[in-house]
């Protein structure tokens, strides 16, 4: 079985995963606000930030790993050519 396509696909699956979950947490994030509540009146609206920004957490330990997982099989893919081009000459 040639190494290739599996490099390949699993590079291709790392780009997805990463870009999925990447768009997934912007989203989560697009509705979090950088604001100071004073007012006890605004607490349920003090929860629903806590609660969004509570998501977005959980969410960046994949996030990040996804980023490192896809940069690694990009550096990886990158040497294996780099390397077939120097055993060409």
């Amino acid at each position: 079985m040639a190494i290739v396509p599996v490099m390949l696909s699993v590079w291709g699956v790392s780009l997805v995963l990463m870009l999925a979950v990447s768009l997934y947490a912007a989203r989560l994030g697009r509705n979090e606000e950088a604001q100071i509540f004073l007012a006890e009146s605004s607490s349920h609206v003090k929860s629903e930030q806590d609660e969004i920004a509570a998501r977005v957490g959980r969410i960046r330990p994949l996030q990040r790993s996804l980023i490192g997982l896809a940069s690694l099989m990009t550096l990886v893919v990158v040497v294996y050519f780099v390397i077939n081009v120097f055993r060409q000459f």
